[in-house]
């Protein structure tokens, strides 16, 4: 049996990945996956980068990445893109949108958001009619498993029968019609669908990092055994809020309430 983590949407938080790493490397797994949005909202992308290329045997690209590391942005038009510099933006530009792998007889397909591009969204939890992603809804579970052109398939190509994707921020498991989708949460910006900004003391249970263990027999097309395993994890807030006073980052309040209330 072999375990493979999945992570996703860290977004500058280098205190919270920091943790995740260290809580990876104590269950003694060394298969890390990233599904995308490693810039953005936090105050160390280049520091966050560097430690997923170190450690992350796939990285994904996710839409905040693809955003800001666009080829000619002028200087000044992105706080994260000047501070990561642009050999830090090229890598991420150039990531894959889409990786698949066998694991215990399962077809696994992973992305950032969904097969039709990097901001459709799946959330079987919140109908995000009042988010900015309002005329990006999926709302058949099935379009998630399509093989579309943006994730370079055609019908020739094998469907999956798992998916795993981020974007959410909101970790969850899904069956549906004899397949599963699961959606690791946020490294970073954990968000609590339901909250509005207001800190209360339950929000700590939702301001916690997370991701998913995944385990079974890696490469096998044999029918077996598989889990999916979901890790929540405090990391020091404040210490990451404190990265954010001292920046000169835009609008760094509005990700500092976030951090502590978990709100979206």
């Amino acid at each position: 049996m072999e375990r493979i983590a999945i992570l996703s949407d860290v977004h500058g938080n280098i205190t919270a990945l920091e943790t995740v790493m260290a809580d990876i490397e104590k269950r003694g797994i060394s298969k890390i996956y990233c599904l995308g949005d490693s810039v953005i909202k936090c105050a160390n992308p280049d520091k966050v980068i560097d430690l997923l290329r170190a450690k992350c045997e796939v990285m994904l690209l996710g839409n905040c990445d693809e955003i800001i590391c666009r080829p000619n942005i002028e200087q000044g038009r992105f706080w994260s893109r000047d501070k990561i510099g642009e050999e830090r933006a090229s890598y991420l530009y150039h990531l894959p949108v889409c990786y698949e792998f066998t694991m215990s007889g399962h077809l696994i397909r992973l992305f950032h958001a969904s097969p039709m591009s990097l901001e459709h969204v799946f959330n079987p939890m919140y109908p995000n009619s009042d988010t900015i992603y309002f005329n990006k809804i999926i709302t058949n579970p099935y379009d998630l498993f399509q093989n579309t052109e943006f994730i370079g398939k055609t019908e020739q190509d094998p469907v999956p029968d798992i998916v795993g994707y981020g974007h959410l921020h909101t970790p969850n498991i899904y069956r549906f019609g004899n397949k599963t989708i699961f959606n690791v949460g946020s490294v970073g910006i954990p968000v609590e669908m339901i909250n509005e900004g207001e800190k209360k003391d339950t929000s700590k249970y939702s301001t916690m990092s997370s991701y998913m263990i995944l385990e079974g027999e890696l490469d096998s097309k044999n029918l077996s055994s598989i889990s999916f395993t979901l890790v929540r994890l405090p990391y020091d807030i404040e210490k990451e809020i404190k990265y954010l006073e001292k920046s000169d980052m835009p609008n760094k309040e509005i990700i500092m309430q976030s951090l502590r209330t978990a709100n979206h």
